[in-house]
């Protein structure tokens, strides 16, 4: 096995027919993420996620939301009332995956200015 490839005894995510990468794509695109680590914090409802994410347009959260819940990160509960009131809360899975992606977003922040240094000048 090269040291460029995983392969997994659960599967091979660098195969274009594995199932992972639907659900790794979901959770690191732009909006995946941010949605995650303000679920991290606890329940929310659709506006709480909304005013929390600067620039997510209604259409792109509630998209998100749908496949993080597909993929059985988030669970989605309704509530029979007028107005209607839905709220949001992350999975035994989306807890276990918020952490890591909340691991990656403290890297990220605290070597940022070291990484914008690196970048060559524009």
């Amino acid at each position: 096995m090269s040291k460029n490839s995983f392969d997994f005894e659960k599967g091979r995510v660098l195969s274009a027919q594995c199932p992972s990468r639907q659900i790794l794509q979901h959770l690191t695109n732009r909006w995946g993420v941010l949605v995650m680590i303000v679920l991290a914090t606890g329940t929310k409802r659709f506006s709480e996620i909304r005013r929390e994410i600067e620039g997510i347009s209604e259409r792109m959260l509630t998209q998100t939301l749908q496949q993080l819940e597909q993929d059985g990160m988030v669970h989605r509960k309704s509530f029979n009332t007028v107005p209607p009131h839905v709220e949001y809360t992350l999975t035994e899975y989306g807890q276990t995956a918020s952490i890591k992606l909340a691991d990656l977003v403290d890297w990220l922040e605290e070597n940022l200015s070291e990484i914008l240094a690196s970048q060559p000048s524009k």
